[in-house]
């Protein structure tokens, strides 16, 4: 039986991860602070990767800011890929987003680092890239609030469901490494404030989504459709609308 370790396996995408990786007869390690073991300094990595056959890699880190998102995933990918070279790991999974080649700054900028770590490495790795999720809506209507109002970027996207990731990534752990797999998206364009609209209307949020449209190249570029899936990409089946009247308490 193979064993798996999940970095960042309790978080939104992580936890289903490990649910989807134990629907498989997978056996499971969550990588955390919980498990003992710190992420960004790779104290109690050397132990926790006794045995593991493969590292899923889904650590995420709140920020717009470039240098902060850079640290985070070198140091958490430099720790990972120390640490599995050392226990003798066979594949280092990463997930990252559909898009980002030409978005050299803010979170996308420490993604593209994360990458060229994980692209140097003499572990095998596979990184698969997405669009952003579904619960991307609930998330920007949060960040983006500004009394009654949330200002949204202007972002055009073809969300996927969180569990059709999730289940993805544990079929590509148990599998070769691939180094660059085939991107991912969902089944359907849409316009990140129209779903924020949607979600604050099925929520019962009074909060009123306004466009927002952001200067600079990485922002004129995702407006070109730097985030949009091309016809190469694998599509998933769920769409936004489909996810949205599924929530629990949601108005319908």
């Amino acid at each position: 039986m193979k064993k798996v370790a999940v970095a960042g396996g309790t978080g939104t995408v992580g936890r289903l991860v490990v649910q989807a990786l134990q629907r498989q007869g997978v056996d499971t390690l969550v990588l955390s602070r919980a498990t003992g073991v710190d992420l960004t300094s790779g104290t109690g990595l050397d132990q926790a990767l006794r045995g593991v056959d493969a590292v899923v890699d889904v650590t995420n880190v709140q920020t717009t800011a470039t240098r902060k998102s850079i640290s985070f995933f070198e140091a958490t990918t430099s720790a990972l890929l120390r640490a599995e070279r050392a226990a003798g790991v066979q594949h280092h999974v990463a997930l990252s987003i559909l898009g980002i080649d030409p978005l050299d700054s803010g979170y996308y900028a420490g993604k593209r680092a994360q990458e060229r770590r994980i692209s140097q490495s003499d572990v095998p790795w596979t990184i698969l890239r997405v669009t952003q999720f579904h619960e991307f809506a609930g998330q920007i209507l949060r960040q983006t609030a500004l009394g009654p109002i949330a200002a949204v970027p202007v972002l055009p996207s073809q969300p996927i469901a969180a569990v059709e990731v999730a289940e993805a990534l544990a079929r590509i752990a148990v599998g070769p490494s691939l180094c660059r797999h085939r991107d991912l998206a969902g089944p359907q364009q849409e316009q990140l404030v129209d779903m924020v609209r949607r979600y604050a209307s099925a929520t019962g949020s009074r909060r009123r989504a306004v466009p927002l449209f952001l200067p600079g190249r990485n922002w004129k570029a995702i407006r070109r459709g730097a985030l949009l899936p091309g016809p190469e990409a694998e599509r998933g089946v769920q769409t936004f609308q489909t996810w949205l009247e599924a929530l629990p308490g949601t108005r319908q």
